[in-house]
């Protein structure tokens, strides 16, 4: 019986996998950063590169990207997918394998994540209650709770 992966989840990794990984990270985030890819979409955003994956492999690289702010995120990828060929053959050059991995690009999620993340777990409100002190409270005991809706009303 073979077991099933979650595709977002890479179990099973190898220290391969990883090293390259971060060999491409590296070497894609230098040509982006000194500029060498010639696009004016590319050289009008600062674009991070925070994950690479490869296959088992090693002849498939998904590069996930994010432009800074993340404005124009599909802009900025069809972009990248513009110049894959160049993107391609530098990281060829630059990283010493035997093949060339096929590259493609996706959005990373990292910063929705972490915005999903920073707000907290969602749940349901619950109606608040306050003590009224005023006249027009709901109970004349003024150390009586009572439900806001039915005291603004």
């Amino acid at each position: 019986m073979t077991r099933r992966q979650h595709r977002d989840q890479p179990a099973g990794v190898s220290q391969r996998q990883l090293r390259v990984g971060e060999l491409i990270r590296h070497e894609l985030a230098d040509l982006l950063a000194r500029g060498e890819v010639h696009d004016p979409v590319i050289e009008g955003h600062m674009i991070t590169v925070p994950e690479v994956r490869v296959s088992a492999d090693l002849r498939l690289a998904t590069i996930y990207v994010m432009p800074l702010g993340g404005r124009d995120a599909k802009d900025v990828i069809d972009a990248l997918e513009r110049n894959s060929r160049y993107v391609r053959g530098e990281i060829a050059r630059r990283v010493n394998l035997k093949f060339a991995p096929e590259i493609r690009f996706r959005r990373s999620r990292t910063d929705r994540e972490a915005f999903a993340n920073a707000r907290g777990p969602t749940r349901p409100e619950k109606p608040r209650r306050r003590i009224m002190s005023s006249p027009n409270d709901c109970s004349p005991n003024p150390h009586a709770a009572c439900d806001i809706r039915s005291a603004m009303s």
